[in-house]
């Protein structure tokens, strides 16, 4: 399966957004690439290499942010029972499909949810 350019590029974009953020690792579990605050998981973000549709996976609290990600094409709420916590699965080869500035924005709402207070107040301070 071939991945998009622009589903790339935003997958690109997404992927550096996430990792700075403060004290973001990436790691790799399950095969997937995901970032991590605090080993936590506050951005799944699939894998590139084409083996499954490009897409983000994020934490969302906020119900206007929530219910915004779900209108998306494609967006559903995240399998294995997380979407019942508020994560939402975004692709990203879709036509349609939401810009990265937006899910960026999505990304550090996800942040937000998962990370330590001392790390947020440092996001706060930049």
């Amino acid at each position: 399966m071939a991945v998009s350019r622009s589903a790339l590029k935003k997958w690109e974009k997404v992927r550096e957004f996430a990792l700075g953020m403060p004290g973001a690792v990436e790691e790799f579990p399950w095969g997937e690439t995901v970032a991590k605050v605090n080993k936590k998981v506050f951005v799944f973000l699939g894998v590139s290499d084409g083996g499954y549709p490009m897409g983000v996976t994020v934490k969302l609290k906020d119900e206007a942010a929530h219910a915004h990600a779900l209108t998306c094409p494609g967006a559903e709420p995240a399998g294995y029972g997380l979407g019942k916590a508020g994560w939402v699965s975004i692709p990203l080869e879709q036509k349609g499909a939401p810009a990265a500035e937006l899910l960026c924005d999505w990304v550090e709402e996800s942040y937000r949810t998962i990370a330590p207070k001392r790390l947020i107040a440092e996001l706060d301070a930049r």
